[in-house]
């Protein structure tokens, strides 16, 4: 199993449309593949999901974010074998942790969205795991054992779904913030992906990345050598590497003479991303990158060019860009719309296969 984080310092880039679209890519591939929403916005979690059946996970679990231990002891076996047998969000996995109680008995199932496809949902209560871990962070170092596995619960609660259930990959949508939450998910990742915008924000936040980055490294290599054998487990030998880069949503002009087929204004930021990220992100990192593949987006102009509405579409009907035509309870007053731009909808799919294509050739880098 392979763990990828999609993450930016600059909102509004795309992420969590490139996630979901990049995990069915691969699920059609035939890469048994599990999405996590480690995103307190929880935006990924709608895009699988209806507003009413994330209502009722929440509300089934909110006595157990309120106190773990002392929700367990009012259920009856058999009742908590049913809860906990269903799909349940990524904050009541790690709430155990968080309490300092014993872990689950049973790992809940993800929601099954596609043949090979899993979600695990988010919930706007992850921000108490993130207290929690920054609470605990430094006993990490001294080797508390409880510190060390809230730090590592993320990761191997990745690894406990892909020994159980086979998941070739773990895909992770991230907010875009650079706090202890996403230094825990992406440190402790194998890969991350920074989609970008052609624009001055996203090589800010390039550069911001880079310099978390480098402290996040000697940090969590720090607390590795401190640490015994034993209490390593779970702490990843290797730091996280650097998959590529993508631009996303930018404007298409076909007549313009440049490589991506980008507005002028959009070529000049795009076109500096490749530098920024060899001039601010460590070296480290992408050793393993060949040049190509460094200074080249992920799956070069397949996903580059704006989407226009069609995401917004794909998240109305909880189904990829190229489902949408065909999905079977289109509305009314969406019918006409989209029958005029079923193409459209439909040469999406292989763009996306190209892109998760290009970025399995990069998870191979990795070793």
């Amino acid at each position: 199993m392979k763990s990828i984080a999609i993450f930016n310092n600059k909102g509004g880039v795309g992420k969590t449309t490139l996630t979901f679209h990049v995990a069915y890519a691969l699920a059609e591939l035939g890469h048994k593949t599990l999405l996590v929403d480690l995103d307190p916005q929880s935006n990924l979690t709608l895009f699988g999901l209806t507003e009413e059946q994330l209502h009722h996970i929440w509300t089934d679990e909110d006595s157990f974010i309120d106190d773990f231990d002392s929700a367990r002891k009012e259920y009856s076996p058999k009742k908590l074998s049913k809860l906990t047998g269903s799909c349940r969000s990524v904050h009541f996995l790690l709430k155990p942790t968080e309490d300092g109680t014993g872990e689950h008995e049973i790992l809940p199932a993800p929601m099954e969205l596609h043949n090979n496809l899993g979600l695990i949902p988010g919930r706007l209560t992850i921000h108490m795991y993130e207290d929690t871990i920054a609470s605990r962070w430094s006993q990490a170092f001294l080797g508390d054992p409880l510190a060390i596995r809230t730090i590592t619960r993320i990761r191997k609660l990745f690894s406990d779904y892909a020994q159980s259930r086979g998941y070739d990959y773990v895909l992770v949508d991230t907010s875009p913030s650079l706090g202890i939450l996403n230094k825990v998910i992406i440190s402790t990742a194998d890969g991350f992906v920074i989609p970008c915008m052609p624009d001055m924000f996203s090589l800010y936040g390039i550069r911001n990345i880079g310099m978390a980055l480098s402290k996040w490294d000697r940090e969590l290599k720090t607390m590795y050598s401190l640490l015994s054998d034993t209490k390593r487990e779970y702490l990843p030998k290797n730091f996280v590497q650097f998959l590529g880069f993508t631009i996303f949503n930018a404007k298409k002009y076909s007549t313009r003479r440049n490589p991506w087929n980008l507005a002028q204004a959009h070529y000049h930021y795009a076109q500096q991303v490749p530098n920024t990220i060899k001039k601010f992100i460590p070296r480290t990192v992408f050793e393993h990158l060949s040049e190509q593949q460094l200074t080249k987006p992920v799956g070069e102009t397949s996903v580059m060019h704006s989407h226009s509405t069609l995401p917004s579409m794909a998240q109305k009907y909880k189904v990829p860009m190229w489902k949408v035509p065909d999905c079977g309870k289109l509305q009314a007053s969406d019918r006409g719309t989209i029958a005029g731009n079923r193409a459209r909808y439909e040469e999406t799919r292989a763009a996306y296969h190209a892109f998760a294509k290009d970025i399995l050739d990069r998870i191979n880098t990795l070793g």
